[in-house]
């Protein structure tokens, strides 16, 4: 059976650095962000088979197959769902990698055309048709979104966007919270991982039910309290968390001898290569007055990549002086070097992190 009508839900990937929509305070005073489809779709049993139909140019087979498999984990450590690929038999969810002209997206309106590299990365369809497209032409890998220098290209984390298509698959639709993988901008958010909203969602479809048998004797050893984190997977219910968020991700400590600057989303950093210039907030501190510096030939790298070329709306490169908008993308660690001198203390780093992000 097929839905009256397709309807397709699509992941863009926003290019250009924009402030939130939703602020901090209507944040703090709304719980429920998650929209679950009107018409109730969902799949009618929870052990869902899903199979791969193509693959990528820029991942191998098996690197794709455990991207997806990493991508469905997602979904099944905080809902009583399970998934299982299959390769030779019809499967509940299937997953492929098409270029613009495949033909589902000249049946409707809401379904847009894949677009070649950035722009449109994929959409999917609610059960029971469970189809989800990526667009082939997108340069995928596995591991966080971030734009190339060396390639002059987007990088899309396959886990990131596939998990996001997934929960479509599974009959959600988007979140209002920047901080849900359901969220429309997820892509540009970085929201790698599902968060408390779309736990609320997918319970909501789907319950919350214990996975394991043992559960009880468990329970009644004291594991609900010594092994709080396995059991909130296995038996959320016989441990009562089936209303708590997953455990939040610890952020990783800079690198040592590395100046940190915290700034707020959409504030323009400025670096300045030799002569302790360090890094200013152009949007908040005023213009310092020009100092002299001794002759430099500096490259800029980020998180090790050489920056071969400006960005717009991004980041502008001139000389000894860097400048960037604070946002996701931009996040990391910035290292001037100059090129004439050899020793490991010839080179200046600053790591960027956002205030909301750090909070």
């Amino acid at each position: 059976m097929e839905l009256p009508l397709p309807f397709p839900l699509s992941l863009p990937l926003l290019l250009i650095a924009v402030t939130s929509q939703f602020g901090g305070a209507w944040n703090r005073h709304l719980s429920k962000r998650y929209t679950v489809n009107p018409l109730g779709y969902k799949w009618a049993h929870r052990n869902i088979t899903y199979r791969l139909e193509s693959f990528p140019a820029t991942l191998s087979a098996n690197a794709t197959r455990k991207a997806l498999g990493s991508a469905f984990s997602k979904w099944s450590d905080v809902s009583p769902l399970s998934f299982t690929e299959v390769r030779r038999r019809p499967a509940d969810i299937t997953v492929g990698f098409y270029a613009s002209n495949h033909s589902d997206c000249w049946r409707s309106p809401l379904h847009p055309c894949f677009d070649g590299a950035n722009g449109e990365l994929g959409h999917a369809f609610l059960p029971p048709r469970g189809e989800i497209h990526l667009d082939k032409n997108e340069f995928w890998i596995v591991g966080r979104s971030r734009f190339s220098w060396r390639r002059g290209a987007w990088l899309n984390d396959l886990v990131q966007v596939a998990a996001h298509e997934i929960g479509h698959a599974l009959g959600l639709w988007h979140s209002a919270d920047p901080r849900a993988l359901m969220h429309p901008n997820a892509t540009f958010t970085g929201q790698r991982n599902v968060g408390p909203d779309d736990v609320r969602a997918i319970r909501a479809l789907y319950g919350c039910e214990d996975k394991e048998l043992a559960c009880g004797a468990w329970a009644a050893s004291g594991w609900c309290r010594r092994r709080r984190r396995y059991m909130k997977k296995k038996c959320p219910r016989r441990c009562r968390l089936c209303d708590e968020p997953p455990d939040a991700d610890v952020t990783p400590a800079p690198p040592p001898n590395v100046k940190v600057k915290v700034v707020p989303r959409g504030k323009v950093v400025a670096f300045r290569c030799g002569g302790g210039g360090g890094a200013r907030n152009l949007s908040s501190t005023p213009r310092a007055r020009s100092v002299s510096l001794k002759p430099l030939h500096p490259r800029w790298y980020k998180d090790g990549e050489r920056i071969a070329a400006s960005v717009p709306g991004h980041i502008a490169v001139r000389g000894r002086h860097l400048r960037i908008v604070a946002n996701e993308f931009n996040q990391g660690v910035y290292t001037c070097r100059d090129n004439r001198r050899r020793r490991a203390d010839a080179a200046e780093s600053w790591s960027v992190r956002l205030s909301d992000a750090a909070a």
